[in-house]
Parts: structure tokens; C-alpha cells; sequence
């Protein structure tokens, strides 16, 4: 059974999305402020964290800063903050999705399995390629560079390994957003901008004569690979 850390202040909130995501099937366990939320990820190690960014103590950003500095942990972000910089700013920090109050129970619960699911469904492929000094392995859901293994988010990483699988392979966000993400995503299709670049900063020491993730404006984005 998978497990659910709770990081929410709120104590009604929480009880609701405890009592529904038990009625799931989930293990679930509640922080009531930052401080408790850094011990009990680090003590439960779960497999995902519904995280309020209003929370006595350290903030819901700084936590996902620190989940992200650790771990490839999907996070769920659970705030009344609706504007669409504060949605840019969680998911330009790593968070894998962002659900505003007031909320249905319900809807929460299907966001959980649907981000589960989608870290769960990385390309599942016995090949590993060498595209210069980057290995990506597609069973082992690795990538390497100059032998060092690089840390992805798991919605990155999921992006990433689509596009390696497809070299010099166009595809518009749109296509990305439905093979890689699902097409049960409600987010705007700017994630995908954010993940690009997130993800190149994470290969910038890939020589560029190696190879690279190109823009092309308007149409969208093609993992290029050149020959020695």
C-alpha cells in the first residue's frame, strides 16, 4: 500500500482528506506545521505529500525546496493561493501538481492516483542508449552524465526518458501532455515550458555538440542528437 504524508494546518481539511484517502486504500499520516512535516518525511519516507503552502513555521515552498533537494517524491500542492504565479511558482520549484480551495474531497483523491500513476508509468523499456556522454537507461529510469547519475523530479524524468526514447523527434506540447503526463491533466500546458527548463539546466553539462532539447516556436520541443 502506498503511502500519504498530509501537510496541511487546517485540522477539518485534513480530517476529510484522511477519512477519503483511507477509504482508498492509502496509508495516510498528517503534519500540522513545517517543523513536523521535515520530520515525518524524512521518517516515513512517503510515497507522496499533499503539501498547504500556509502552514505555521516553515512555509509550503520551503519544504518542497527541501523534499526536492532529497527526494524525487511527487508533491501535491494544496493551497487557497489561486493565482496563476503561484501555481507557476510550485510547479517551476519541482511540485507535480496544484489544487486550489476550496476543493471536493473526491478530486483530490483522483489527482493523487493520477500523479501515482504517471510516476509510477515511466517508459518501461529493457534499452539503455548512449547518446555521447549521456546514458539514459529506460528500465532502470536513470539517467547518467560522465558517469554521474543526474536527479530528476519525477514528472521530469517522465518527460525527459519520452523525449530520449523519441530522438529528433518533434513533438508539440499538447502531444507531451498526453503521452507523457495523461490526458486526465488539467494543468496549463506552461508545465511543460517549465519542465524544459528545468530539465536543461539539469544536463548544461551535455557538450552541445552532442546534442541538445530545441525550441521550435510555435510547434514545440525535439530531443536532437548529432553524430560524431
Amino acid at each position: 500500500m502506498k503511502s500519504i504524508l498530509i501537510v496541511e494546518d487546517e485540522l477539518p481539511i485534513s480530517r476529510v482528506l484522511k477519512a477519503y484517502l483511507e477509504k482508498a486504500n492509502y496509508i495516510v499520516e498528517q503534519a500540522f506545521t513545517g517543523d513536523e512535516a521535515l520530520v515525518k518525511f524524512d521518517s516515513l519516507n512517503p510515497s507522496l505529500v499533499l503539501l498547504d503552502v500556509m502552514l505555521p513555521g516553515q512555509d509550503g515552498w520551503t519544504i518542497l525546496d527541501y523534499i526536492r533537494a532529497r527526494s524525487a517524491c511527487p508533491v501535491i500542492m494544496l493551497t487557497a493561493l489561486g493565482q496563476i504565479d503561484d501555481k507557476l511558482t510550485g510547479l517551476n520549484q519541482g511540485a507535480d501538481d496544484y489544487i486550489t480551495k476550496p476543493f471536493i474531497a473526491d478530486e483530490v483523491v483522483a489527482r493523487v492516483q493520477a500523479v501515482l500513476r504517471r510516476s509510477a508509468n515511466i517508459l518501461e523499456d529493457d534499452e539503455a542508449k548512449a547518446y555521447g556522454s549521456l546514458r539514459v537507461d529506460f528500465k532502470a529510469h536513470s539517467v547518467k552524465l560522465h558517469g554521474a547519475e543526474l536527479s530528476f523530479t519525477p514528472r521530469d524524468l517522465s518527460l525527459f526518458l519520452f523525449l530520449a526514447q523519441h530522438p529528433n523527434q518533434m513533438f508539440t506540447r499538447e502531444q507531451l501532455i498526453e503521452n507523457v503526463w495523461g490526458i486526465d491533466y488539467e494543468g496549463s500546458d506552461r508545465a511543460v515550458d517549465l519542465a524544459v527548463k528545468r530539465i536543461r539546466k539539469t544536463i548544461e553539462n551535455w557538450p552541445e555538440s552532442e546534442g541538445e532539447i530545441k525550441t521550435y516556436r510555435g510547434l514545440g520541443y525535439k530531443f536532437c542528437v548529432y553524430e560524431a
